[in-house]
């Protein structure tokens, strides 16, 4: 079957006269000795090797076979061996980009509770631990460090005990004066 020839004179290359020298070129083959670019996969070429990657389980009873499968009195806790939803062996990470909380103490708030809390005997280290105790939550702000309610405990122990001593007082001045004035009118 032949087609007629198109108008303007335009001539197709491919309805040569005559038998091809060559196959069409196929658009999925490389072209010049070029690779064929491979398609993405899952993983990521630039993880770290897991080297625990041929251990079968970290438990070392599983290659025994304990517990058993269908034992109903396998340790509780522990998932068969080989199964696949077992929880991992390590927590999952922590949020990125953010330190886990200091463990530490602040120093000064166990040490400003511990005078609150002696001020109930000696009334003098309950004013001292109150205000050590402010000292020490504006380090905790500052440092981020745990302590912030012993130096909470330490400020509100101490400032109570110290007004209880100013009371006390206060009432032991009334109590001299009220002696003193009902001497003055016995007359003697």
């Amino acid at each position: 079957m032949t087609y007629p020839p198109p108008p303007g004179g335009w001539h197709d290359p491919s309805a040569a006269a005559g038998p091809q020298s060559s196959p069409p070129a196929d658009p999925t083959l490389p072209m010049a000795g070029n690779p064929i670019p491979t398609q993405p996969t899952s993983a990521d070429p630039y993880a770290p090797a897991d080297p625990y990657a041929g251990m079968k389980s970290g438990d070392p009873y599983a290659a025994a076979g304990y517990p058993p499968a269908g034992n109903p009195y396998a340790a509780p806790g522990y998932p068969a061996p080989g199964d696949p939803y077992a929880a991992a062996g390590y927590p999952p990470p922590a949020y990125p980009g953010y330190a886990p909380p200091s463990s530490k103490t602040n120093t000064l708030a166990i040490v400003a509770l511990v005078l609150s809390l002696i001020g109930f005997t000696s009334c003098i280290t309950a004013p001292i631990g109150a205000i050590m105790g402010h000292v020490a939550r504006k380090q905790i702000r500052e440092t981020g460090e745990q302590g912030e309610g012993m130096a909470k405990a330490a400020i509100i122990v101490g400032w109570i005990l110290t007004a209880l001593l100013v009371l006390l007082i206060i009432f032991y001045v009334v109590m001299i004066v009220i002696a003193v004035n009902s001497d003055s009118s016995s007359g003697y």
